[in-house]
């Protein structure tokens, strides 16, 4: 869930705007995403793979993100420019798909839950 919002609030504002995406919400997003993955590798139910699943691709999308982020702030002639600060927040949105996915899961599995 803390992953989903960091990505959310890194996520929403003008996509070419780069004033408006703060790199330590991404690199948060990144940090609590990793942790939550390596926590579902002990997990060996068939939602828990999904869950291990959704966490991976939204690990990806994030890393991939802020590998782009670095590149474009570190290594680009043109530096952050609204092409890249829109393949950031682009990669930064697939990732937010796929936490919204696992929270639904989530949710949907507590919610069928029986006490026993």
């Amino acid at each position: 869930m803390l992953a989903a919002t960091l990505n959310f609030g890194f996520f929403v504002g003008d996509i070419s705007n780069p004033e408006l995406h703060n790199s330590w919400e991404l690199f948060s997003a990144l940090v609590v995403a990793l942790i939550t993955t390596v926590l579902k590798f002990g997990d060996s139910t068939q939602l828990g793979a999904i869950h291990l699943a959704t966490s991976l691709v939204a690990l990806l999308q994030l890393a991939a993100a802020a590998g782009m982020w670095v590149w474009a702030t570190q290594v680009s002639p043109h530096g952050l420019d609204e092409h890249a600060t829109a393949s950031v927040v682009s990669l930064s949105g697939g990732a937010l798909l796929a936490n919204l996915v696992s929270v639904t899961l989530l949710v949907v599995e507590t919610a069928t839950f029986r006490r026993r």
